[in-house]
């Protein structure tokens, strides 16, 4: 009963080993791009500004002295264009207020540029090379999509993917480390030599 107990645990443990290897060879890809950049985007803010740049300060951190949105829009817009030439797309993507930097961070979609402007005045404090946000999107597949515009199904299938592969070695690899402890626990079990029988010398009997 041992034997085909640690022979059944045995198999398994092979089938394990067979698809763990498969699925890490098709996987491992992935992985890599993922442990890769998700090492860098948590350097990002201590990148000293190679990553991620640094906020400027503007003027006043007053709102009521700030210009207006449409403003700062037109004049981020101008100098994109100014800055990296006219056929530079200008679709804003975002504008993010930093009200205790007195400053506006203008974000464009189509490209990884970004202006922050003192909100007061509306001078330009810094042309921002947004290299996290590309880092970002090859850690997540969205990159993908931006290529061939498929409106985030390449993203979803890029996590699936990574998710699902990451989810099957983890259970695999659990089992390939604790099979072979049972196998082990077994057979020392089997081994294990029979207690001695004791016998009382009032039971002995000479013939």
């Amino acid at each position: 009963m041992s034997d085909g107990s640690t022979t059944t645990i045995a198999k398994k443990t092979r089938w394990y080993r067979k698809w763990h290897r498969r699925i890490g060879l098709f996987v491992i890809v992935f992985l890599l791009i993922i442990s890769l950049t998700g090492i860098l985007l948590v350097w990002k803010k201590n990148s000293n500004g190679a990553l991620l740049a640094d906020s400027k300060t503007g003027s006043s951190t007053s709102l009521a002295d700030w210009k207006s949105f449409d403003q700062l829009a037109l004049v981020a817009t101008e100098a994109m264009r100014d800055k990296y030439g006219k056929d530079i797309p200008v679709i804003i993507s975002r504008m993010d207020a930093r009200p205790d930097k007195g400053m506006v961070k203008v974000i464009f979609e189509g490209h990884y540029h970004a202006i922050q402007l003192d909100a007061t005045t509306a001078k330009v404090l810094l042309y921002e090379e947004r290299r996290a946000d590309f880092i970002e999107q090859i850690h997540d597949g969205s990159i993908i999509d931006n290529l061939i515009g498929s409106k985030g199904y390449a993203k979803l299938l890029y996590g699936s993917i990574a998710g699902l592969g990451l989810l099957i070695l983890t259970i695999s690899g659990f089992w390939l480390w604790y099979n072979p402890k049972r196998i082990t626990k077994k057979k020392r079990s089997t081994m294990a030599p029979s207690a001695p029988v004791k016998v009382s010398p009032g039971h002995l009997s000479v013939k």
